[in-house]
């Protein structure tokens, strides 16, 4: 069965995460323009956008980048368009109730809603956890998913921070001012960080942690 323009996409997609790349990395490690698998060169202008094919020649270049058959990157295609992008969602006073788990625990019935899972972009990126600073929230060896799009923190928000020093920092947000970002940990040993937005490379929101 030939696959479709959106399963080539989410094939290629799933190529750079599986080699621990962004689809701009991808393309550049197989001697591309940075920009080939954008999301806005997968469509072409017009109303309906008209669908935009990767070159076979480009679909080359990462097979022989990576060390993929033709086949291996079809199945990855099949099983990347598998994936659920949602899983159910239920309110914790609701989950006390019965009615909503069978009897191996597992969702059942119509009170579900849907959360969202973080698709894959390029803003996104996951760094693993080390020390115990956000412990027990984040323990050492946790791998965070952090949108560094998600620029506009608030109060409250678990963040990773680049300085100009080169430091990443997972912390949470205590304050923010025009001028400084006060950041603290979960574990009370370490004491809080005031750091100048001057010398913040980027913040941006930790989305989700696997543990």
């Amino acid at each position: 069965m030939p696959l479709s323009h959106a399963q080539l996409w989410k094939a290629i997609d799933a190529l750079a995460r599986q080699e621990g790349l962004s689809v701009s990395a991808l393309a550049k490690r197989a001697g591309l323009d940075a920009t080939s698998f954008n999301p806005s060169k997968r469509f072409g202008p017009g109303e309906p956008a008209r669908p935009r094919w990767p070159s076979t020649e480009s679909l080359i270049r990462i097979l022989s980048a990576t060390g993929l058959s033709l086949g291996e990157f079809a199945a990855l295609a099949r099983d990347a368009a598998e994936r659920p992008s949602t899983v159910p969602m239920l309110g914790m006073a609701q989950a006390g109730q019965n009615g909503f788990f069978d009897d191996a625990g597992l969702p059942v019935g119509d009170g579900w809603e849907q959360t969202d899972l973080p698709r894959p972009r390029d803003s996104l990126l996951s760094l693993r956890i080390v020390g115990d600073s956000m412990a027990p929230l984040y323990r050492e060896g946790d791998r965070v998913i952090v949108d560094r799009e998600a620029t506009e923190v608030r109060k409250g928000d678990r963040v990773v921070v680049r300085t100009t020093g080169g430091e990443t920092l997972a912390k949470e947000v205590a304050a923010l001012t025009a001028g400084v970002v006060t950041l603290v940990s979960v574990n009370p040993a370490y004491p809080p960080r005031t750091v100048h937005r001057g010398d913040i490379v980027w913040i941006g929101r930790i989305l989700w942690v696997s543990q």
